[in-house]
């Protein structure tokens, strides 16, 4: 049953609630914030709104039409899990104040268009969304950049590097690198915190399925959180976020969605799975076909597929993200599906047989995104592949790094840098504007804001690798290997894709 304002006012009187804080996501997808004392908490938060300075919000207003307007969604109330005192959670929509119009830059109105384009086409009624955020939970960060500096240093007591270190005792139990899936305690140090993490999510309305340490050493875990209609799980995605980092700062640790902070471990994606449904039948769904994946399933592929580099501008929306989208890593990097092969771009779980659990996997997401744009976007570009019966070609049955060279030729791979994503968005983006669900000013501000303040900025900096490439020129020569002969051709592929991934993506670190 939705909830209604008086629901509302009766959730803050049963839980002594004192502060109701109003949270909304700015363009790149982080929430922001503003409370106010409960006494205020009266039908005019619902209708009429509240005021705020929108020209403060990245991507937002310019500071001569500053003044917006939120407007609380009882739906979304919820006493916070993580605050000391009693405070309600709202979730608000934005309104521009002279039209009283929905802003068209707000990433959950966004969100909300999609759903009624669905709807609107007739093709189903509802989209559910099961992403599978990964995240690592460090011990310490520190970095810097300077004129004449740049480092960052991260360390965790599950860290494999700390199999040496004096701790007074050591004792032991460090994940080696890419050994760190489905470990049981002590080697597990985080069971109880993600526990912590999920009991959490409750009571905020979001359901999980499971939780479990990650491939990655030094704290890489997964929590899978069960499927949602698409604005609400986009909602989800922001507790899930804002729950992980605030009880993993209580227990003086951090907790990081930056898709690749190691070197030479596993990056964190968001494998994101979909489906569309028409009452209470699965749509993707069809008996005796390859995948048991319907006709509509496979021309929704070939939309993903097609328009995958535009497409990743959303997904994976970091210069960061092209250090994860690289082969050897487990990272989904060829544009390609199958129906077991988590080396393609597009997965077909066959975990189960019943109708009802059948959806595809869209792999090379990951969680530094903006969930409501991201989800939004592959919607869009999956409703395009129905709309134009996009082929996505045959699936690809076998391990996609080990191809011959002739096989592998054939097949595309994702981008190698934000800017390539940028511009393959700028280029192909009429898919989006269907409906009205983003709007030109949207593409524009995305692609401005990305180039700008994230590409180019990071562009500036020198990184210490360079140092050790080329300070002192006369060091240089080849590996003994490449001396000896022919490079292992997976080793190649992996050697091309990550300096292809450094030219344009540019973190500072130290060894």
């Amino acid at each position: 049953m939705a909830k209604t304002v008086d629901d509302v006012r009766r959730i803050a009187q049963d839980a002594a609630v004192k502060i109701v804080d109003l949270k909304f996501v700015d363009l790149p997808g982080v929430w922001q914030h503003f409370s106010i004392p409960v006494e205020d908490l009266t039908d005019d938060l619902f209708e009429d709104g509240i005021g705020f300075d929108g020209s403060s919000i990245r991507g937002y207003q310019q500071i001569h039409e500053s003044d917006m307007l939120l407007i609380a969604d009882a739906e979304t109330a919820y006493v916070d899990p993580v605050l000391e005192i009693r405070t309600l959670n709202l979730i608000c929509n934005v309104l521009d104040p002279v039209t009283r119009q929905h802003y068209s830059r707000d990433p959950r109105y966004i969100a909300q268009k999609a759903e009624l384009f669905l709807k609107s086409s007739g093709l189903a009624d509802v989209s559910y969304w099961g992403p599978e955020l990964e995240f690592y939970v460090f011990d310490d960060v520190r970095y810097d950049q300077t004129a004449c500096s740049g480092y960052y240093f991260i360390d965790s007591e599950e860290g494999v590097w700390n199999t040496g270190r004096q701790e007074n005792p050591n004792l032991g139990y460090k994940l080696r690198h890419k050994e760190g899936y489905f470990p049981v305690p002590p080697a597990d140090t985080q069971q109880d915190l993600r526990s912590e993490f999920i009991l959490a999510m409750k009571e905020v309305g979001v359901p999980v399925e499971v939780h479990h340490h990650e491939v990655g050493t030094a704290g890489q875990g997964e929590i899978d959180m069960k499927y949602s209609p698409l604005t609400k799980m986009a909602d989800n995605v922001m507790y899930y976020k804002y729950i992980i980092r605030n009880i993993s700062r209580k227990h003086k640790k951090v907790a990081t969605f930056m898709p690749k902070p190691l070197f030479g471990d596993n990056g964190s994606g968001m494998h994101t799975h979909q489906s569309l449904w028409k009452g209470n039948t699965n749509l993707f769904y069809a008996e005796g076909t390859y995948g048991q994946i319907s006709k509509m399933a496979l021309h929704y592929i070939g939309g993903l597929l097609k328009h995958a580099p535009a497409l990743l501008a959303f997904c994976a929306p970091t210069t960061n993200s092209y250090r994860r989208l690289v082969p050897g890593y487990e990272a989904p990097v060829n544009l390609a599906y199958s129906q077991r092969n988590r080396s393609a771009a597009v997965r077909i779980p066959v975990y189960s047989r019943s109708p009802k659990a059948k959806r595809v996997e869209f792999r090379c997401p990951d969680p530094s995104c903006n969930p409501y744009l991201c989800f939004a976007a592959q919607l869009m570009a999956g409703l395009d592949g129905i709309y134009n019966k996009i082929e996505p070609g045959e699936p690809m049955d076998k391990d996609l790094y080990d191809l011959e060279p002739e096989e592998a030729a054939g097949i595309k791979s994702t981008p190698g840098s934000l800017g390539e994503v940028l511009d393959s968005l700028e280029r192909d983006h009429q898919w989006l504007l269907k409906g009205d669900v983003f709007t030109p000013d949207v593409i524009d501000t995305w692609i401005t804001y990305k180039r700008e303040r994230e590409l180019a900025q990071v562009n500036l900096r020198p990184v210490p690798y360079e140092f050790f490439l080329y300070f002192d020129l006369s060091l240089q020569g080849e590996s003994s290997q490449k001396r000896k002969g022919r490079v292992p051709r997976r080793q190649a592929i992996e050697e091309h894709r990550s300096v292809s991934a450094a030219g344009a993506v540019r973190f500072a670190r130290v060894p």
